[in-house]
């Protein structure tokens, strides 16, 4: 029974890192949960519970290949993970085991009490044959159910603090996961070896010869199980913050360029601003000077100066948000909008800078620049699978209170997937190392005035919100 128990968290621990090898097999969890049940009482058999330090080890070795064929069988498991979950279950079940063990020991006091009570005559000989039976009975059942609650407990743990089960741990990140779990096997396999001793035919517990090690030997099992549950939770906080730090780097760099491209755009711009209203100029003394022609009037002339005229008004900016480096990065997105998605409506008559605002104009450019990337890019797969589909993408801003807000809200293909340690959904690129590098820089540039962010989905329109605190002197240092 305790086999089947533990079967079944083996398989929901696999199941939780490792892809199923045959996946359209019914039955898959109760297939593996009764593999491990049935195959676990044979290593008893081959090895029967003695006290020589080779078949203890021997078991040992012996149920860690059952744990690794078990694995490779019904998982995709040729990947360095799989060391880490073998030895992890292994050493956490055995940890669990000794802990719970414990119960037994009171269990033993209890005995030795119904034994010292009959002997003072203070109860019956009968009456302590079925107390004495009930006792056993009891601490057995506590025993293992204190077992299977540990273990249950302890995986789940490792489960949950483990958030990116995907990543591929490289051969150093594998040696610090495995080291606690690796010493806390060997503490255990030692104290299976020294745990009984026999003298004389008899059978002699080392609490019995120590009882010091009542309070010892738990607590470094505890520790030890401590060890592995924070290793992992570690591992994993240190994963988080390299992948932070990474998009730091990476935000700081977009940032950079940004700048630099912002102020080179916003000079040519301002030479051609000069330059059209320098031309503007001339061309309306030149037509004037040509209505004036008394003798002929160069129709020809005229019309072709019109034309130049127009196409002069035309190199005034489409957008007016009332801050120019969006005016700029709008202008060029909606020309790549124009070249890529020709069909795609862009509505940004909504987004509106006021004077006062006390936001960047670049950590603007880097919002919308990254918000306006993704939203481009899930209309584009939008339409490659369904051609006939209306897409737009619709910009909007307010003020509320001390807060400024920015919307975004696009069409998208309506698959979206979110997996629990991630906070935003997963990319659809094929760069997969920088999935979630738009969102973060979002959220990091909105974290400098005191702001955060937000998404939603309904049907297959996306909503992200942006939210900052517009306050002169509120940015944030990073």
């Amino acid at each position: 029974m305790i086999a089947l128990f533990q079967g079944y968290f083996l398989q929901r621990f696999y199941e939780a890192f490792l892809e199923k090898r045959f996946s359209t097999m019914p039955f898959y969890k109760g297939i593996v949960t009764l593999s491990y049940g049935a195959l676990k009482p044979v290593i008893n058999i081959i090895f029967p519970s003695q006290y020589d330090p080779v078949r203890i080890i021997g078991k040992l070795l012996l149920h860690i290949i059952l744990l690794l064929l078990l694995a490779i069988f019904f998982y995709k498991a040729f990947k360095m993970i799989t060391a880490f979950l073998v030895i992890t279950f292994i050493s956490v079940s055995e940890i669990s085991f000794f802990i719970a063990y414990m119960v037994m020991m009171f269990g033993n006091f209890l005995m030795d009490l119904w034994v010292y009570l009959i002997q003072k005559a203070y109860i019956q000989p009968l009456t302590f044959e079925w107390i004495y039976k009930i006792t056993i009975i009891t601490f057995f059942i506590l025993c293992y159910a204190a077992f299977v609650i540990l273990l249950y407990i302890s995986l789940k743990k490792i489960m949950c603090y483990f958030k990116e089960k995907e990543y591929p741990v490289n051969r150093t990140e594998l040696f610090f996961l495995l080291l606690p779990g690796v010493v806390g096997l060997l503490i255990c396999a030692l104290l299976r070896i020294i745990m009984v001793t026999v003298e004389n035919g008899i059978a002699k517990l080392l609490y019995h010869q120590f009882p010091v090690l009542m309070f010892v030997v738990p607590a470094i099992l505890i520790l030890s199980l401590l060890s592995i549950l924070y290793g992992i939770k570690l591992f994993q906080d240190l994963l988080s913050l390299n992948r932070e730090r990474n998009s730091r780097v990476i935000l700081e760099k977009q940032i950079d360029n940004m700048q630099d491209h912002i102020t080179e755009i916003e000079h040519i711009y301002s030479g051609i601003r000069s330059m059209k209203h320098d031309m503007k100029n001339t061309l309306a003394v030149i037509m004037q000077l040509a209505l004036e022609e008394k003798k002929t009037e160069n129709t020809e002339l005229k019309n072709y100066l019109s034309e130049l005229q127009k196409s002069f008004d035309r190199l005034e900016s489409r957008f007016k948000t009332g801050n120019a480096v969006v005016d700029i990065l709008l202008n060029m997105k909606y020309h790549e909008i124009i070249r890529t998605i020709p069909d795609l409506c862009f509505y940004v008559d909504r987004l509106l800078f006021p004077a006062s605002l006390n936001i960047q104009s670049y950590d603007i450019g880097v919002i919308l620049g990254n918000a306006l990337d993704n939203a481009i890019e899930a209309c584009r797969n939008l339409k490659t699978e369904s051609p006939d589909e209306n897409i737009f993408i619709r910009l909007s801003s307010f003020q509320k209170g001390k807060f400024f807000f920015i919307e975004i809200e696009n069409s998208f293909n309506g698959k979206l997937i979110r997996k629990k340690q991630s906070e935003f959904p997963v990319t659809s690129k094929s760069n997969k190392q920088a999935h979630g590098i738009g969102f973060a820089n979002i959220k990091s540039t909105a974290e400098k005035y005191h702001g955060a962010v937000d998404w939603s989905v309904h049907d297959k329109t996306f909503l992200f919100s942006i939210m900052m605190k517009n306050e002169r002197g509120n940015e944030v240092e990073y």
